[in-house]
This record gives C-alpha cells, structure tokens and sequence, in this order.
C-alpha cells in the first residue's frame, strides 16, 4: 500500500527538497548584488570612521608646539633676588578652554636686566610646585620633590630639574616663551 504522507519529517523535508526549482539567473545576480552592496557599504563606513580616526591619531606627530612670547608684567615690577608666581596664558589654549587656558611660572629676578623663570610643575608626575622663601626651596606636596632655587632637584622622585622657560625683556616688560605644560 502506498502512502501519500510521508512518516517523518525528515522525509517531509527531503520531497521539498527534490521538488525545489534551482534558483534563475535573476536571483543569483540579485543575491550578487545585494552581497557586493553589504560588503561595499561596510567598507565605506569603515573608511568614514577610519579615516578620521587615524587623523586624530597621527595629526599631532606633524604639529610644531606653539611657542608664543607673553608679557607677565613690567620690570619695574619685580624686586631683585625675589622669586613671585606669574600667571599667563597657555601656548595652545584650546577656544573654550576658558580659565583652563592660564598657566603659571615662578620668576626670579636674578639682575637689573636678567630674570629666570621655571615651570610651576614638578618633573615628577606635573604636581604644582611651591616656593618657600624662608627654605629657598621648592617643594612638591604631592609626592615630596624638593628642588633648589636654581631648579636642580635636592630631593625626592623627580627625574630631573624644573623646566625653564626662556625670558626676556622688551620694551620694559619682562616676557616669557611659552610651551606646552612640560612634564616628565
């Protein structure tokens, strides 16, 4: 006796199988197409975020560090063999950078006509140092650093001495050459 339903599934499946046209021409061209228009739309939105990515990455390796002369106040303003914080604007201040864009250095007046000026940051890990007068000192209270007054380290973690920034006077008014915040 032949039965018109299959028992299994499995055989369900098979005279489906069997039964089943092979796809036309159109259909293998439309499933080529729709395949090569995945692969080019990932490899364009891969490219729309690589390309930027890669700038922001590399962009830095070929920008020269701004270095600008800013005017911290007049010569007549600073007392020979005394050491004063002075607060200037950042070399690359970003435009909304606001109050953030200010930085500082400690200035000495050593002569009538010669001033020396170090980074207010420790060569440590960037802590804002301090001048102590009584000491002639400046100290790290982060991690201890101790420098001298002509910036060589005395004691603590710091690798090396404070940065100096190159001073000068003009037109009597005593400027200092910034860089970007040195640290380490």
């Amino acid at each position: 006796m032949k039965k018109d339903n299959p028992e299994t599934p499995e055989d369900a499946h098979q005279g489906e199988e069997e039964k089943a046209e092979p796809p036309s021409a159109d259909t293998i061209a439309r499933r080529q197409l729709l395949g090569r228009m995945s692969v080019t739309l990932g490899v364009a939105g891969g490219v729309a975020l690589g390309v930027p990515m890669a700038g922001f990455i590399i962009a830095p390796l070929f920008r020269e560090s701004p270095l600008e002369w800013r005017s911290v106040g007049k010569v007549d303003h600073f007392k020979v063999g005394e050491t004063v914080n002075v607060v200037f604007v950042d070399a690359s201040p970003l435009p909304w950078a606001g109050v953030t864009s200010k930085t500082a250095a400690w200035l000495r007046r050593a002569s009538e006509q010669e001033f020396v000026a170090f980074s207010v940051n420790c060569a440590h890990l960037g802590c804002p140092v301090r001048w102590l007068q009584e000491a002639r000192l400046f100290m790290c209270p982060c991690h201890g650093g101790v420098y001298y007054e002509d910036g060589t380290v005395a004691a603590g973690p710091p690798p090396h001495p404070l940065q100096q920034y190159p001073v000068r006077v003009r037109d009597g008014e005593v400027e200092i050459r910034t860089d970007p915040i040195p640290i380490g």
